[in-house]
């Protein structure tokens, strides 16, 4: 697997120029830029929105509809009991440190995994290597990279322990980046000075609701919450069925420390997750498991990474998920759906891993999670989160407010249960032990079976019995027979009550958009030869506009046919843009490439006199010609996936011409 980013056409991406483009054709652009910018926030703009859009369409055909889950719209603004009892406010957070000279805040395992990366480089160039997947710096006709590296020669032992930090990166907690800081001397670029050592920094953004400023709150750091507090509604929606699933489509918010890369790390962000509910008595089992069991993947699991390794294993889900590589099948299951899910968007296959989580990277609520990352000119992006997060929220939030976030299950068989029970006299309990009451009852009711048939055995001979219980009295209390009854009983159990485990998927859609548009990207040569033109090769289901409608010149012989076509298209679902400028054809062509339309169609003189258009293919350039039904029918069968541009290729005559810069009459 490379390291360095290539387009769809294994060209070098030029990251910059391709920025370039999206922004001058406005996929994105930084908010607040007349006021200067704000890091980590941006705008989308026309074709961005369409994109955008068209991904969380499929996305939700994927999974909402094929999976047939239930969708909720929750509130971001959450109060703070919420996010201090799921762990957020304790632990949802950052390693940061800080430059001591020009007062930079650097995130801690970035900043360590960027300085050493660089040091690597200064090695390969001092070898003469490639650098970054480039030719060797002793070639002067080579372009010149945008961060100069330093080129000094490392001991073969020294690269070798640096690929072993770099592979276990995401590993490491706050006392250990710091150590990693000072035993090889990092320093920030900018300063030449070693930062201070890294401390935790909370992600959530902070509020308050309501003008009292009495109630505080944050905005949501994800969706999942708000779906497990509707959990019993749900449930009874689904008229007790399990297992089920939710999901939800809205922003999040994290206030990241160091925001890069674009679109690639962001303050503001939509997220699209699934909350799938399973018994866990059942091993998580999932009954479309065996569909899927012999789709390969490339995984990189924990102990590869923990060797300082990062060769991919690549078998199949249910080798997988039998080795135990894999923690069991529903979490196997939603690993291929997500890879297929990825697939049918149009990413780079050979730029896709699933990279299982570290334990020190794990979340709190997670006791298995991988990671769907897609490689870009940043490096390896986590891009979908798919997470084992067994009963921990539901649980969490039961025990704190009491609600009945449970399953109730009418047994087939009734259970016959013998076993020993504590009644307490509650009239006389509590006026007897006063304040250490509750401590008392709780003690007795955490009892194991051995202690209480030894405690009522106790209470029969003697009429009392001695319990210990820490930080009540001198640690024992007697307890006398008028207070408490503790009796062998049996009972008929019809029904069972437990709480779902959980595995969540969880989509970042703004990386998955960026990620796609770099793995769409390519560019081809102009007719001059002087300039590369940029192509974006979304697939036609996600592209922002599937078709360019191009009247050959402002004559207005033409309108007719193009309020035609459209209206056609319209009623279909199709979207189009008519380019009636005064720009050649080939250019006007050229701009549509760039914003990824598959399709363009023509109309022309030749359409005044028979009606015939002509179809152009977005990545070949080639064209073909036949009536407007024909052509629109076409159309039509490529942006819904029953055919390819190659179908429609074979079955239309082939037209030459009209990709050259046509002056308009």
């Amino acid at each position: 697997m490379t390291s360095k980013a290539t387009t769809l056409k294994g060209q070098p991406l030029d990251r910059p120029v391709l920025d370039a483009m999206l922004r001058r054709r406005m996929f994105f652009t930084p908010a607040f830029e007349i006021y200067g910018g704000t890091a980590g926030l941006f705008d989308y703009g026309p074709p961005g929105c369409a994109l955008q859009a068209n991904i969380i369409d499929l996305w939700r055909k994927h999974f909402v509809l094929e999976e047939d889950m239930l969708e909720v719209d929750c509130t971001v603004l959450t109060p703070l009991e919420v996010l201090k009892t799921s762990g957020h406010v304790d632990k949802f957070a950052d390693w940061m440190c800080k430059d001591p000279k020009n007062g930079d805040i650097l995130r801690a395992d970035h900043f360590v995994e960027d300085v050493l990366e660089a040091r690597l480089n200064g090695d390969k160039e001092a070898r003469g290597q490639k650098v970054d997947g480039e030719e060797p710096a002793a070639d002067a006709k080579k372009k010149k990279r945008k961060q100069k590296t330093e080129a000094v020669k490392l001991d073969d032992a020294v690269v070798q322990e640096y690929g072993e930090v770099l592979a276990k990166i995401d590993n490491y907690n706050g006392e250990e980046l710091g150590e990693l800081i000072k035993k090889y001397d990092l320093r920030n670029p900018a300063t030449g000075v070693q930062p201070s050592p890294p401390v935790s920094f909370n992600l959530m953004f902070q509020t308050s609701i309501g003008p009292s400023s009495n109630s505080p709150g944050y905005l949501r750091p994800e969706t999942a919450q708000g779906q497990f507090l509707n959990f019993a509604k749900l449930l009874e929606f689904n008229q007790g069925q399990m297992p089920f699933a939710s999901a939800s489509i809205g922003k999040s918010y994290r206030n990241e420390i160091s925001p890069r890369g674009g679109l690639l790390r962001v303050r503001e962000f939509l997220m699209a997750e699934v909350e799938h509910y399973v018994d866990p008595k059942s091993g998580k089992q999932h009954p479309k498991f065996a569909d899927i069991e012999n789709i390969e993947l490339d995984l990189l699991p924990r102990d590869v990474q923990l060797s300082g390794k990062t060769d991919l294993v690549r078998m199949t889900i249910g080798d997988a998920v039998r080795n135990k590589v894999v923690d069991n099948e529903t979490l196997g299951y939603f690993l291929v759906r997500i890879f297929l899910f990825l697939q049918k968007l149009g990413v780079d296959q050979s730029k896709l891993r699933f990279r299982q989580h570290m334990a020190n990277e794990m979340a709190h609520y997670a006791t298995d999670c991988w990671d769907a990352e897609l490689f870009t000119s940043s490096g390896w992006i986590e891009c979908v989160g798919c997470a084992d997060r067994s009963a921990y929220d539901l649980s969490v939030h039961k025990e704190k407010t009491g609600a009945p976030l449970i399953v109730r299950e009418r047994l087939d068989e009734p259970i016959i249960e013998e076993r020993w029970e504590v009644e307490i006299e509650k009239k006389k309990f509590g006026p007897h032990f006063k304040k250490d009451g509750k401590a008392v009852e709780t003690a007795l009711l955490a009892t194991t079976q051995d202690q209480r048939e030894a405690l009522a055995k106790q209470l029969t001979e003697t009429g009392n019995t001695e319990l210990e219980i820490a930080g009540v009295g001198d640690g024992k209390v007697q307890i006398t027979k008028d207070l408490v009854t503790i009796e062998f009983r049996k009972n008929v159990i019809n029904t069972r009550e437990y709480t779902p485990n959980v595995i969540e998927p969880s989509f970042g859609i703004g990386r998955i958009l960026y990620s796609l548009i770099e793995h769409s990207y390519w560019t081809r040569a102009s007719d001059g030869g002087d300039e590369a033109r940029g192509v974006l090769s979304f697939p036609p289901e996600v592209a922002p506009t599937k078709v360019l409608i191009i009247p050959l010149s402002a004559n207005k012989a033409f309108k007719p046919f193009i309020q035609k076509i459209s209206q056609k298209l319209r009623k279909l679902g199709i979207s189009s843009r008519v380019d009636d400028s005064s720009a050649t054809i080939g250019k006007r062509y050229s701009r549509n490439d760039e914003l990824g339309t598959p399709l363009g169609i023509t109309i022309d003189f030749q359409t005044v006199q028979d009606s015939t258009i002509t179809l152009r293919d977005r990545d070949s350039t080639k064209q073909v010609r036949a009536d407007e039904d024909q052509i629109v029918a076409a159309v039509q069968s490529i942006v819904d996936g029953t055919k390819q541009w190659k179908d429609v290729e074979a079955e239309l005559p082939a037209f030459e011409g009209q990709e050259v810069d046509v002056a308009v009459r």
